[in-house]
């Protein structure tokens, strides 16, 4: 019996108006008659996380694959899914069948003929390796795929919520996630603290004194690799506050300087939230640096609109994260190519694993020894000083101190 592959049912975020006429079932799926039903309450759904492109993306994958094991494996709609289905979906998820899973990303669609028609290797689930490893040439397999602790969180989180969406929709009359009473015998409880990924003192000094040897050397290319990576620590951003997106586009005219001459950087962040940073005299002397390499005035205006992180060409703004990915990587290349001819084999092989992210918590880990934890907090747009608290480690310090010298035989000498 031949295997027929899923196929991806929702196009990206510009095509999902429910409005539009682009936006179509496949013939695939339409063999079954719930699904146009279902299909347009998810389509609605999703649409309503438009404000967000992160979100939209996280959204639409664990909708789309609830779609799918509700049509193709349990053969019903998503209005018959009981507490039983849902933990048998959550089952499914953790182990689905090989020709559900791709071993690399592609886009969902391609067009051909001036048709979009599904990617035929598109999968609804992807084996990935760490990026350690994948950078020592290990390859995903297909049959080493596995689904981390906080995709499973997502999925409860996303369906959950879409099921009280569809109740408010009147569509259905119960939430099968939230009878799950024992939630723990898939999701683990967290009860140590963990430990935040970030970068050392000596990687961190390393990385920022190679991207200033790149700038020195290239300025026309690295200067702007130096802006992104200062920023990135000096003022806790995420990744997704450097591009340009349909909510946000960050410009030279957000650094605003108040009545009392102190400087701030205002930013849109997760949940379409703004915030205001408090820029250090260090980051506005990066500013002023990274807007003379641009001819610019040391410093903005009120209100200007010039661009702040540019594509290497042309005048418009980076709207790829995968850009700033790509540019930060280089630096922490050179950077590990350094340690590695100084000696430092150790501490270059940890900071193989590092990732953009990493500058953030390493830029808020630093900080939160000296500032206050409520000025962290409001800066790095925390929800809660709970979350800023998980990155003081003055506890986990002493805590493994008192350890260190632990006998495992305590007559012995």
């Amino acid at each position: 019996m031949r295997l027929i592959s899923p196929t991806p049912i929702f196009d990206s975020l510009a095509f999902s108006d429910p409005k539009s006429s682009v936006q179509h079932l496949n013939t695939q799926i339409t063999q079954f008659p719930f699904a146009e039903g279902d299909f347009r309450q998810a389509l609605q759904f999703l649409y309503s996380y438009r404000g967000s492109d992160a979100t939209f993306t996280a959204y639409r994958r664990e909708i789309e694959r609830l779609l799918q094991w509700s049509w193709f494996i349990a053969k019903k709609s998503i209005k018959e899914i009981r507490r039983e289905d849902f933990e048998a979906f959550i089952l499914f998820c953790q182990k689905p069948p090989k020709h559900w899973i791709a071993t690399k990303t592609v886009a969902r669609y391609v067009t051909h003929l001036d048709l979009k028609k599904p990617h035929p290797d598109w999968r609804p689930f992807v084996a990935t390796v760490k990026k350690i490893a994948s950078r020592e040439g290990t390859l995903p397999e297909i049959k080493k795929y596995s689904l981390s602790q906080k995709t499973l969180q997502a999925i409860f989180a996303i369906c959950g919520s879409f099921y009280n969406y569809l109740i408010q929709e009147s569509y259905i009359d119960f939430n099968p996630v939230t009878q799950i009473r024992q939630k723990s015998k898939f999701i683990r409880q967290q009860n140590t603290k963990m430990i935040i990924r970030r970068l050392s003192e000596l990687q961190w000094s390393y990385v920022v004194e190679t991207t200033e040897m790149l700038a020195k050397q290239f300025p026309n290319i690295h200067e702007r690799s130096l802006f992104i990576i200062r920023a990135l620590y000096g003022m806790y951003l995420r990744i997704s506050e450097l591009v340009t997106s349909s909510r946000w586009q960050p410009q030279m005219g957000h650094f605003q300087k108040d009545i009392d001459g102190n400087w701030w950087f205002m930013t849109v962040g997760k949940g379409n939230k703004e915030r205001l940073i408090s820029v250090s005299d260090d980051m506005l002397n990066a500013l002023k640096r990274y807007r003379i390499h641009l001819d610019l005035s040391p410093l903005p205006s009120r209100g200007e609109s010039t661009v702040l992180i540019k594509k290497s060409t042309g005048s418009g703004p980076i709207t790829s994260t995968r850009q700033i990915r790509s540019i930060v990587q280089i630096c922490f290349d050179t950077a590990f190519d350094r340690m590695v001819k100084d000696g430092l084999q150790e501490d270059a092989t940890e900071l193989r694993a590092a990732t953009v992210h990493w500058l953030r918590h390493t830029g808020i880990s630093e900080d939160v020894k000296h500032r206050p934890r409520e000025h962290v907090r409001d800066d790095a747009g925390h929800s809660s000083s709970a979350i800023t608290d998980k990155y003081i480690d003055v506890e986990m310090r002493a805590r493994h101190a008192s350890a260190k010298k632990k006998k495992l035989d305590p007559l012995a000498r």
